[in-house]
């Protein structure tokens, strides 16, 4: 198991790129998550949903992704409470307290999923969630060493260099652990070191001294790797000195979902990807994508508040074009309903009025995995679906995409504005050219986003092949 001492410290990439290594050496490994938190998610292929970093890992390992990978998935819709999801599928919607006290029920999901595992597989690196340290969240804990104590599973821990703090974050994590707890950890792996490896040695000599636990390793910075996010936005701003790029940018949606639909952009060299933080000046650009939301008439209402309604009016006006996915398709019509509260409290909200459609929030949610043709030129394009809410109205009459048994989106009128519940548009090499020709780039080159992943999963294995103490992970997972 890899714990990390934060969130954001490398549990993901470093369990992708063990995926990696493992896999090339013809030995079956599976990623394991016991409990995500994460707004960015994946269909998998037995139907269900599960966070999008374990997808990233199944694809390491050569797999498809399955809701046995991530068991517990939930998606935050406010500060205090959260929408769980158990074998991929809607639980319920619970406050903190409430999931606090269903934690034992969840573990027994938990535990389901991983002897199905153990059965199929040679190897599992499973992943732990945020810090083992939480002392507020150590009572009923399924995510770190709750889990790993009740399946006997040896652990090691990762800092991130790259913040700052690294012996503290290391040294009090582990302090903070009972003493069962402590002789679990196996080792340290520091994250992220820029420079001359000598300048670190006095302090890695030291953390060995004082943890009594060897420093597995220590990966370098690995600048311009991409490996999905698991929920956060991304950190690294890409630097594009292209003079005539296409000008994109996103609203910073408090409850932000599947943002890695704009990764491609974003690696793109004709793009130049701003995501727009709160109260942060809005600035002029050619395309505005709205992105995916899990509080979509919430998220509406911040818009409206950060003045983004105006900007959009006034961005169309001078004949920019205007993009929504998801939950951002659904701000684009009418209204919004929400009779169930399925997002949070029932009612109805106005939408920004751009196609003539109404958007209902259902409680069976829509997950399928999805390939069809853009309009736009024909091309291929794949994807998958995530949402609650079911759009009715005559603006779906000119849609976006053309599906085998039924269609999806919309585009106006004056081709300015399009919508759609397709995650994972720009992936697809030919559609991704067609949308930035919409968009304003003249003669838009192409990419290849998934073989972009690949060489990133490929180079990410070869550093912790090169840099970490893989005979000493080999004596753990008992080769």
């Amino acid at each position: 198991m890899i714990q990390g001492t934060t969130s954001d410290s490398g549990k993901t990439t470093l369990v992708a790129g063990l995926c990696r290594v493992y896999a090339r050496r013809g030995i079956k490994v599976v990623p394991f998550k016991p409990q995500n938190m994460a707004l960015n998610s994946a269909v998998t292929i037995d139907g269900g949903e599960i966070g999008r970093a374990q997808a990233v890992q199944a694809q390491a390992a050569g797999l498809e992704p399955h809701t046995d990978m991530n068991p517990i998935l939930l998606k935050p819709n406010s500060d205090t409470g959260a929408q769980v999801i158990i074998h991929g599928k809607v639980a319920a919607d619970m406050n903190a307290l409430h999931y606090h006290d269903y934690k034992p029920k969840a573990m027994q999901a938990v535990l389901s999923s991983y002897k199905r595992l153990q059965q199929d597989y040679d190897i599992i690196l499973v992943e732990g969630a945020g810090s083992p340290a939480e002392i507020n969240l150590r009572d009923k804990d399924i995510a770190n060493m709750g889990f790993a104590e009740k399946v006997d599973c040896p652990v090691l821990l990762v800092a991130d260099i790259d913040r700052g703090g690294v012996f503290a974050h290391i040294t009090g994590t582990i302090n903070l652990l009972s003493q069962t707890e402590q002789a679990r950890i196996h080792g340290s792996i520091i994250n992220r070191f820029r420079g001359d490896i000598s300048l670190l040695q006095s302090g890695l000599d030291w953390l060995e001294n004082n943890s009594q636990k060897p420093v597995a390793g220590v990966l370098p910075y690995l600048h311009g790797l991409h490996i999905e996010a698991e929920d956060s936005l991304p950190r690294d701003t890409l630097v594009n000195t292209n003079k005539q790029a296409l000008h994109v940018i996103v609203p910073a949606l408090p409850r932000i979902s599947n943002h890695t639909d704009i990764d491609p952009l974003r690696l793109h060299n004709q793009v130049v990807v701003t995501i727009v933080a709160p109260d942060e000046a809005i600035p002029p650009a050619d395309l505005i994508i709205l992105p995916g939301s899990k509080n979509v008439r919430a998220d509406l209402t911040w818009l409206r508040s950060q003045g983004w309604d105006k900007a959009i009016s006034k961005h169309l006006r001078y004949g920019g074009k205007l993009l929504g996915i998801c939950g951002g398709f659904q701000m684009l019509g009418q209204d919004i309903h929400d009779p169930y509260g399925i997002e949070g409290k029932t009612g109805s909200s106005h939408g920004l009025g751009f196609f003539e459609m109404q958007t209902t929030l259902e409680k069976n949610k829509q997950l399928h995995n999805v390939s069809g043709t853009l309009c736009l030129n024909n091309e291929h394009i794949s994807g998958y679906e995530i949402h609650a809410g079911i759009t009715t109205g005559i603006a779906l009459n000119k849609p976006m995409i053309k599906l085998s048994e039924r269609t999806d989106g919309a585009i106006s009128d004056d081709g300015q504005i399009m919508g759609t519940y397709f995650h994972g548009l720009f992936e697809s090499t030919a559609a991704c050219q067609a949308l930035l020709q919409w968009a304003g780039v003249k003669k838009a080159t192409t990419i290849d986003y998934k073989q972009i992943r690949e060489q990133s999963l490929e180079r990410l294995a070869d550093a912790i092949e090169q840099h970490l103490d893989i005979k000493l992970i080999d004596r753990l997972l008992g080769l």
